[in-house]
């Protein structure tokens, strides 16, 4: 069965102050990051992947460069964030999983890899970095057993950084839906995922891939060391 994946690329992308979608920046190589993720879920799943891109910020620019996917229009990308992207891919999507990256995220390929037999099983997963630790990214800790248990920017007391590459099961998808409903305008997408653990239950394994490079894409100074990195 071909695996549905979404890619976030609505925002504007201000931080990084670029004249086109953050996702169409350009990498050492000629690359965008996109067409980096592409060619990624490319190598790890062949052609048994749908993309499917949100898009909101010049998505003229996005839709012209990747034709073959399908795309989530997000009229309020300038007033709304990952959380409501999500939302509306998640509505889109098919029966089944859904893997969603963020698209400004530089990645190794060997992490598809890694995750797949989760994705395969149907678990819900965060993948993360346990090397370090920054205020400004996105932080979690785990419950007792094992599981992801507080996933923010606010996390006190963080075993790492959420990575920006996730995935939820087919029996996961409509309670973590409902919290994406709930959360405001402004919220990430991990709050949807953080009220879905609390008050669903919803199991979101934590994969580490510390062993192996991903960086978000927010400042020029991350886009040097992705550059570095690949």
């Amino acid at each position: 069965m071909s695996k549905q994946v979404v890619i976030l690329a609505a925002g504007m992308g201000t931080r990084l102050a670029r004249p086109l979608p953050k996702p169409l920046t350009e990498l050492r190589d000629g690359r965008s990051i996109m067409k980096q993720q592409f060619d990624n879920l490319e190598t790890a799943f062949g052609s048994e992947f749908r993309a499917m891109i949100v898009v909101g910020f010049k998505l003229e620019a996005i839709i012209e460069r990747f034709p073959a996917a399908t795309f989530v229009y997000n009229e309020f990308y300038d007033q709304t964030n990952t959380s409501k992207s999500l939302l509306k891919a998640l509505r889109a999507s098919g029966d089944g999983g859904v893997l969603w990256l963020n698209g400004d995220v530089v990645f190794h390929p060997e992490v598809l890899t890694r995750v797949t037999p989760l994705i395969e099983a149907n678990q819900s997963f965060v993948a993360v970095n346990t090397s370090k630790v920054s205020d400004e990214e996105v932080k979690y800790t785990l419950a007792n057993d094992g599981f992801i248990d507080e996933l923010s920017k606010q996390v006190v007391d963080a075993l790492g950084e959420a990575v920006g590459i996730n995935f939820v099961g087919a029996a996961d998808k409509a309670a973590l839906i409902k919290r994406l409903e709930e959360v405001a305008d402004n919220d990430y997408f991990e709050r949807g995922i953080e009220l879905a653990i609390e008050l669903d239950s919803l199991k979101f394994k934590p994969v580490d891939i510390s062993d192996l490079y991903a960086v978000e894409i927010d400042f020029d100074e991350d886009l040097q060391r992705a550059n570095e990195l690949f």
